[in-house]
């Protein structure tokens, strides 16, 4: 149920929130008129407290190059739970869009938030203008509805605005990068590894690209993806564990136990793996946990954490990439799950392959062969394939999924089912095509 204190702020700033990005202009965002070859990082903080939630701007910085999309720039594949807008400060018109989802959502429906005020960093990356630029950054609830806006002013001209040219980066390895015309970049991070152990740190980031690029559709796509390994060097070996009184200095301070989930592992200070990736050409984030303990975390378009040297390392890796690159929904359920009302029935999920058959036509249904059952039935699974399955996004009920297993939903299953895979084609072309 959503807080009373985050309901009344939503109300006030529906207005606010609602801006410009909603429409696009008649012709494509050239990026070459709008936006010099450069990034220009945005460091925000999310809070709550009594009064509702907030969000503030901690700094902004720039970096030579720019490694994200060129083109569909005023376009969002999926909402997510939180946009970042771009608009020309002298005409108004819409220039760049990007949709987030935040560990500050989740906290927000754990009772910690009901009682404790508590901030998150985050960090964003847009294309750096060449004029004024309004940015307005705008978070919402699972019913859609926003609950906190801000926007301020971007100037070229700003002396305060701190370029990090100078900085050097971190050494790096490729590990894969196809031949297509910007391609997807990822970066794999170490955390949890010391300066001696970053010969492992390369093996396994080998290791969990070549298992992305295993599976369809990345395998077929692999021209349009770079993978790198950046070496983040920590002073301990291994990372926290607090259910066992084991807290390590690590590069990014990464934990299980996130929300007294013992194998939800994240990463709390977000600023910090983007300071590691300063100067280094990065879209999409992997962080490889040096322990055997079994957990992880996908946040879309935040980063993948997962354990790098648990058995289930390469599935794990698929399915959280699935969550942080995919905007994949979980796909499992279980009966009294503390997430269970993540998807209230009453709205359409944004994620795709998750429906509540509120807006099921914006979904799979138009690739259900026809005859298809509504729901359809787990006992007839192998006849459809790709159906509507009840249970998914943690509840049992009003909640339904593609196919009765996937790579979503099971670590056995070795495959995508039909709708993720197509989702996860469609998106790949939307930064590429």
């Amino acid at each position: 149920m959503m807080n009373k204190f985050i309901l009344t702020i939503a109300l006030s700033l529906l207005a606010l929130a609602i801006s410009p990005a909603g429409v696009t202009g008649a012709s494509p965002v050239d990026f070459n008129s709008m936006f010099a070859d450069r990034t220009l990082r945005l460091d925000y903080i999310f809070s709550a407290d009594s009064l509702g939630a907030h969000v503030v701007l901690g700094s902004a910085t720039t970096m030579p190059g720019w490694s994200g999309r060129t083109h569909n720039l005023d376009k969002l594949p999926y909402n997510g739970d939180g946009t970042i807008t771009l608009t020309s400060a002298a005409t108004g018109d819409t220039l760049y869009r990007h949709s987030f989802s935040s560990l500050f959502n989740e906290w927000l429906s754990t009772p910690e938030a009901k009682t404790t005020p508590k901030g998150f960093s985050n960090t964003f990356l847009v294309p750096q203008p060449k004029e004024k630029t309004d940015i307005t950054i705008t978070v919402t609830d699972q019913y859609h509805r926003p609950i906190a806006s801000m926007s301020h002013l971007y100037d070229p001209a700003d002396i305060l605005v701190r370029p990090l040219d100078n900085v050097e980066a971190l050494p790096h390895k490729v590990l894969h990068c196809g031949s297509a015309p910007n391609p997807i970049n990822v970066a794999f991070l170490a955390e949890g590894y010391t300066e001696e152990q970053m010969d492992s740190f390369y093996v396994h980031a080998a290791r969990g690209a070549e298992a992305i690029l295993s599976y369809e559709p990345f395998k077929s796509m692999a021209d349009r993806f770079c993978f790198i390994a950046v070496a983040s060097p920590s002073r301990d070996s291994g990372v926290s564990v607090p259910r066992l009184g084991d807290w390590k200095q690590t590069a990014f301070s990464s934990h299980f136990s996130t929300f007294y989930s013992d194998r939800y592992l994240t990463c709390p200070d977000v600023s910090s793996i983007h300071d590691a990736l300063t100067n280094i050409p990065y879209e999409h984030v992997i962080i490889l946990a040096n322990t055997p303990e079994y957990g992880g975390g996908g946040i879309y378009n935040s980063y993948t954490l997962t354990s790098a040297l648990h058995s289930t390392f390469r599935p794990v890796i698929v399915h959280e990439f699935g969550h942080s690159f995919g905007g994949l929904a979980d796909e499992y359920f279980y009966d009294g799950d503390v997430m269970e009302d993540s998807y209230p029935v009453s709205v359409e999920p944004w994620n795709p392959n998750i429906t509540t058959l509120v807006d099921f036509g914006s979904k799979w249904q138009n690739e259900l062969a026809p005859g298809t059952p509504v729901p359809t039935s787990p006992d007839e699974a192998d006849k459809w394939p790709l159906g509507v399955y009840e249970g998914g996004g943690y509840s049992s009920k009003g909640v339904y999924r593609p196919a009765d297993q996937c790579r979503m939903r099971n670590n056995t299953w070795p495959v995508f089912c039909p709708a993720c895979e197509s989702a996860l084609k469609r998106l790949i072309d939307f930064y590429t095509e």
